[in-house]
């Protein structure tokens, strides 16, 4: 017959007994080290029933104890260096003993461990007096040192790491297994750290408040708004005293417990001869509420106010990144707890002023019939993100406690960067058909039919995908027949029928590519044709395919973004070099080690630079003679060229518009209803319009930010169009004029056309997209 299986028996036993043996082992321990106690245990245990078991519970429990790094605090930085916001689960910043200053080092070692530089992890004398105090029933005394301490800290902060609550709520016990536990860890430790490495390691471990503060950094940042170098007397004994029930001696909520507490530790202080007399009778004096200078640190892009959109987008594009973790469960424990310091594109000069602008041009409230606006800005050349803004508020921020509404939703962003499901960008399109019209050897000066007329869609040209034949009517934003007219003339008015005819010319697959290559990336993608409904692309890999190709898609119908149509127009603006758009320069970790961040993700050969030079040109027109001309150029005359855009019933409406050194586009539309009508009379910030048109509110806004945001930059030309793209001018006509949408005017007999507006027929689509702009000016 076997043995029986062996099993630890477990007894219940005077607590007296316990600490006697603990303390047999701690004295053995002191006195020989951990091989000395092995040897006095055991004969201690001898004259007690249980010892076997408490020796046996004692050798199973690990010497070692594997410091981890500690969950820190990380922050974003705007280009400036200036502190956007902060995300952490524990709100510490680690700092080396040479960066703490020597009173809070004193301080923690007068109220907690006293002979902190004589034991050797465990003070035999503590536990003695703890003992006797204890069996005579004075007030208790425990006897844990700082050593012992950071252990039981970093058990907790490894079980935090870990999410294993059990283990927390084991490294919280107050029995004896955990004690020797502790003891056993804290005599190892201090065998291959040094004094001042447990000191530092304590100090930047433990709890200094109710408020997720840890760490003597946080808690000077915190509670004196200074750092922990320059701690005084008062302040560093302070929050000395708090680590003891971080709750219990907060200031903030118990100041004259912390007060008592805060006494005490500084007249340890002077009893051990860290501070003179007179330095004590000073510190006493002190009210404890009068000391105080509370700056709390708030977590999450709330804190960044006014960025919090861009502070949004950074997080997002953090969490899609597998440079940063392998799934996004670890790129989020690395943000909340890898102490990174995440630098950023964004210009706070140009943000402020898009904030204010995009603020004051569409109010939240009423004054502004429920509309919702965003303006974004792109650096050509690098794709970098130096200003997005919107209307509405970011929930939880300053902006939004006197705002009449709030949201988490980016109007600037894809769904992935920040839930939207983009909007039609009507007109705003319609360059990408301009240098497909100049790719394909057109020109500038190419006579086209401006007339309304309804289009057999199965007649245009796309061999990589036949089309049905569908009825597509195409009207102008005026209504009437323009005749024939110039692209530029076609272009600077936007005329729909205009460039409808244009599109029956080109190769709509070749458009796709070449739109592509300019940056046009969709963010949503059509179902069938019956439901007439769209879906957000929820995915950060957009591909050409993803562009639906049908005759629509001439007038801007596919959902898009404003950042990424702020990037295609950089695309023109730079010359021809596409970059996609990025939001982040660089990352660190606590210990300076760099992550490695994306570089721009640029191509230079988007578009030929011939083509994007006279494309620049046509565009600049827009401004003399076109859609914008009430607008204006730039108050200090630079070149600029933009182009308006406007969606079947004025539900979207648009202003794209760039120098060679900023692209910026504002949107104005809705967001819950994205074919609500605005070609009806209203009023945006108290000013009325007619007709919502791109011209009517995005461009001016445009312009109002813009004149702020190239103030000190350097005036550049575009490139000089190629006069083969211009063409010869045609001959003149004696088509019916038409208006522009803002008010009347001419420019002689070169002012004829349609002009950006919502357009007079819709069209039906063919089941590659929503059809809901066909007709209108866009």
């Amino acid at each position: 017959m076997a043995p029986p299986e062996s099993r630890r028996i477990t007894r219940t036993i005077p607590a007296t007994q316990m600490v006697a043996l603990l303390l047999a082992f701690l004295l053995a321990a002191g006195a020989g080290g951990v091989l000395a106690a092995g040897f006095v245990i055991p004969a201690v245990a001898g004259v007690n029933a249980v010892a076997d078991s408490t020796v046996e519970i004692y050798d199973e429990f690990p010497a070692e104890l594997e410091p981890r790094p500690l969950s820190q605090q990380s922050r974003i930085y705007a280009s400036n260096g200036r502190l956007l916001a902060t995300f952490y689960y524990q709100n510490r910043i680690v700092k080396p003993l040479d960066e703490i200053s020597e009173n809070v080092q004193h301080a923690a070692i007068a109220i907690e461990d006293e002979r902190f530089y004589e034991h050797n992890g465990v003070d035999a004398q503590g536990i003695t007096r703890a003992v006797v105090n204890n069996l005579t029933n004075e007030a208790t005394q425990g006897a844990s040192t700082l050593t012992q301490q950071y252990v039981k800290n970093m058990l907790i902060e490894s079980a935090l790491q870990d999410g294993d609550q059990f283990a927390v709520i084991a490294a919280h016990e107050s029995t004896i297994d955990r004690k020797l536990r502790e003891a056993k860890m804290a005599i190892a430790l201090e065998e291959r750290m040094s004094k001042d490495e447990i000191l530092q390691g304590y100090l930047n471990v433990a709890q200094f408040g109710h408020k997720q503060i840890y760490g003597v950094e946080a808690a000077a940042r915190y509670y004196f708004d200074t750092t922990a170098a320059d701690l005084t007397v008062v302040q560093a004994a302070t929050i000395a005293g708090i680590t003891k029930a971080p709750s219990k001696f907060d200031p903030t909520r118990n100041p004259e417990l912390a007060q008592e507490r805060r006494d005490l530790v500084i007249k340890n202080m002077y009893s051990l001869g860290y501070i003179s007399l007179d330095e004590r009778d000073e510190a006493l004096d002190q009210p404890i509420e009068e000391t105080l200078n509370v700056n709390p640190t708030p977590a999450g892009c709330q804190m960044a106010n006014n960025s919090a959109f861009f502070c949004d987008y950074v997080i997002k594009e953090l969490l899609l990144d597998p440079a940063f973790g392998e799934t996004r469960a670890d790129r989020q424990n690395l943000l909340y707890r890898g102490g990174l310091d995440i630098h950023t594109t964004l210009d706070m000069k140009k943000q402020k002023s898009a904030f204010k602008t995009i603020k004051k041009s569409v109010p939240e409230d009423g004054s502004s019939e429920g509309l919702e606006a965003s303006i974004v800005s792109v650096e050509p050349g690098t794709g970098k993100i130096l200003a997005m803004a919107q209307n509405v508020p970011y929930t939880g921020t300053k902006a939004a406690e006197n705002a009449s509404r709030d949201t988490t939703v980016s109007y600037n962003a894809d769904y992935l960067h920040g839930a939207s499901g983009g909007f039609s960008p009507g007109s705003n399109f319609k360059p990408v058909v301009l240098a497909e019209w100049l790719k394909s050897g057109h020109t500038l000066n190419d006579v086209v039919n401006a007339n309304e007329r309804t289009w057999d869609t199965g007649k245009f040209n796309s061999p990589c995908k036949p089309l049905p034949s569908e009825e597509w009517p195409v009207g102008n934003a005026e209504g009437g027949s323009a005749g024939p007219m110039s692209v530029l003339k076609a272009t600077y008015l936007s005329v729909n029928a205009a460039y409808a005819d244009m599109g029956s010319r080109l190769n709509l697959c070749d458009l796709r590519g070449t739109a592509y290559q300019m940056g046009f990336r969709p963010t949503s993608t059509s179902l069938p044709t019956e439901t007439r409904d769209v879906g957000p692309l929820k995915t950060t890999q957009v591909k050409e395919s993803d562009i639906n190709i049908f005759a629509p898609m001439l007038l801007g119908t596919q959902e898009s973004s404003p950042l990424n149509m702020a990037a295609m127009y950089a695309t023109i603006a730079s010359g021809g070099t596409y970059c996609a758009p990025r939001a982040i320069t660089g990352v660190t970790g606590p210990r300076g080690e760099e992550y490695e961040v994306p570089e721009a993700d640029c191509d230079k050969n988007a578009l030929p630079s011939n083509v994007a030079a006279t494309m620049a040109y046509a565009m600049e027109n827009v401004f003399t003679r076109g859609t914008a001309y009430y607008v204006g150029g730039l108050e200090d005359g630079r070149p600029v060229a933009g182009k308006t855009g406007t969606s079947q019933l004025s539900a979207q409406t648009w202003f794209s518009g760039f120098v060679p050194q900023l692209a910026t586009t504002v949107w104005v539309g809705s967001v819950d209803n994205p074919r609500e009508d605005h070609t009806g009379p209203g009023t945006v910030a108290g000013n009325s319009y007619d007709i919502l048109y791109g011209s009517t509110v995005a461009a001016p806004t445009w312009k109002t930010y813009m004149d702020q945001a190239v103030k000190g930059m350097p005036v550049e030309d575009f490139g000089a169009p190629d006069p083969r793209l211009i063409g010869s001018a045609p001959a003149p006509t004696s088509a019916p004029t038409t208006s522009d949408d803002s008010s009347s005017f001419s420019t002689g007999s070169d002012s004829s056309g349609a002009s950006d507006g919502p357009g007079n027929s819709g069209g039906n689509g063919n089941g590659n997209g929503n059809g809901q702009n066909d007709g209108s000016d866009g």
